[in-house]
């Protein structure tokens, strides 16, 4: 069975940092792209950033230089290293893995970034 469970959200003032984890179970990490989506209220999901196998990470104009994606497979773990935060990056932060016709989504954690 497949879960991916985020955690690390939670309320930070603007100039902080957060880091997100989402722990992966039931797949191999090294043949899905992993990707950080977020959505705030009223809004759709947006990518924030991705990365697949071997290959260059890509990050939304609006986090580059502040965001930082990465994985540790062995233990099957993806990290989003936010620094920098904005009011604007408030939004629940979703982890996805993705491979052809597979797609697997955790439930989210919650990032409020606010005085």
């Amino acid at each position: 069975q497949v879960q991916l469970v985020e955690s690390g959200g939670g309320l930070v003032r603007p100039g902080g940092s957060l880091r997100l984890s989402c722990v992966i179970s039931g797949l191999q990490l090294s043949i899905y792209t992993l990707s950080w989506y977020r959505q705030a209220p009223g809004e759709q999901r947006e990518l924030v950033a991705s990365v697949a196998g071997g290959g260059s990470p890509y990050y939304q104009d609006s986090v580059k230089g502040r965001f930082t994606i990465s994985k540790d497979e062995r233990l099957n773990t993806m990290y989003l290293q936010m620094n920098s935060l904005k009011p604007e990056d408030t939004a629940v932060y979703y982890c996805q893995a993705k491979h052809f016709g597979l797609n697997y989504w955790g439930r989210g954690t919650q990032v409020t970034v606010s005085d």
